[in-house]
């Protein structure tokens, strides 16, 4: 799998997470929606940096690299 279909798959599973966290939302399933949320941000950071053909870290604050490759 290249850089690009990995950066695809990322995004796809940041995708799904807005209609979970709606329903987690409705739930008032307050943690959970903060987990989605952060989920929802780390894949769509780590398919941005992939997307550029940057390997993204292992951990979850990917701030880190995207300042350094800025």
């Amino acid at each position: 799998m290249n850089n690009r279909e990995m950066a695809s798959s990322s995004l796809k599973g940041a995708e799904s997470r807005p209609e979970a966290t709606e329903h987690a939302f409705k739930s008032r399933d307050f943690p959970y929606v903060v987990r989605l949320s952060q989920e929802c941000v780390e894949l769509s950071l780590k398919a941005a940096l992939r997307f550029v053909g940057i390997e993204p870290p292992k951990w979850h604050d990917v701030g880190i690299v995207l300042k350094k490759n800025m």
